[in-house]
């Protein structure tokens, strides 16, 4: 009996913690507020299993305690309750997976004024491509990467003379402006995650898979990389910066295109030529 009292109270204890509990998400930072509703959708169908499996517990306790006399009644099957439990598990799975299944369909389906940018992963750090003045990110092939191209751009496509290239870990987007995130890995799985983005994808060596989202507050959050991929992986971090359209104006305006990246090595050989003339 006070067995069936003890789990009584940890239900309403599990319930009121709930209610009560002083952590709770983080400020969504994107548009993605459906992902917490299929968060909180799958808390409560979830909890609501829980506390009628405990409360039946409960109930099994306080009914069939020990009594002195009492003959055990032996039932191996019971067709009524195996259909009952079959339609109420159908019903629950469906009540999970159909919403997830609108907001993925919503994730990869991406607006048309969404701004493309390329996130490469490697062990275990990031860079990142974005479009020039024309708007459009250059083909790249991993194969093409070398020192002096290190995003594998190809040299004969005139949209990637442009790109913007930032080698280091931080990222700057524009608040309230679509963005879509293409994610290229160099050698092993990877997974791009923003947690308050509410936003996170694989990155597979030899396919370039896509997300989108829409940063609507302006603020600093770290990149994780939420896939194993090898001894340095705890420390394969990033900063994401959303600013506002002038803040983010500044920055672009500071970054090294790829044709600045050429014309830099050319001016290195071409010294180095010079040099090497003057010696002899």
């Amino acid at each position: 009996m006070h067995a069936g009292f003890i789990f009584l109270l940890v239900i309403v204890g599990s319930v009121l913690f709930h209610i009560f509990t002083p952590w709770w998400w983080t400020d969504i930072a994107s548009n993605w507020g459906a992902m917490d509703d299929t968060i909180n959708l799958t808390f409560w169908i979830g909890g609501g299993v829980f506390i009628l499996v405990c409360l039946f517990m409960v109930y099994c306790i306080l009914k069939f305690s020990y009594k002195e006399g009492r003959k055990v009644e032996y039932k191996p099957e019971d067709h009524k309750l195996e259909r009952i439990l079959t339609i109420a598990t159908t019903v629950g799975v469906i009540a999970l997976l159909a919403p997830g299944l609108v907001v993925y369909n919503n994730y990869i389906n991406v607006p048309k004024n969404a701004l493309e940018i390329e996130v490469s992963a490697w062990q275990w750090g990031w860079q990142y491509r974005l479009p020039g003045e024309d708007g459009i990110l250059g083909t790249a092939q991993v194969r093409k990467i070398s020192d002096e191209n290190p995003f594998g751009i190809n040299l004969d496509d005139p949209n990637g003379k442009d790109d913007i290239l930032i080698q280091s870990d931080e990222l700057h987007i524009k608040t309230d402006r679509p963005v879509k995130i293409l994610l290229r890995s160099l050698d092993v799985l990877h997974n791009f995650y923003v947690p308050q983005f509410r936003a996170k994808m694989d990155a597979i060596p030899g396919i370039i898979s896509y997300y989108w989202f829409e940063p609507n507050k302006v603020g600093e959050y770290e990149v994780l990389c939420a896939e194993y991929c090898g001894v340095g992986h705890y420390a394969m971090r990033a900063v994401v910066i959303v600013d506002s359209e002038q803040d983010y104006q500044n920055w672009i305006n500071e970054q090294e295109t790829f044709s600045d990246l050429i014309a830099k090595q050319n001016n290195n050989k071409l010294k180095i030529t010079r040099i090497a003339k003057n010696d002899n």
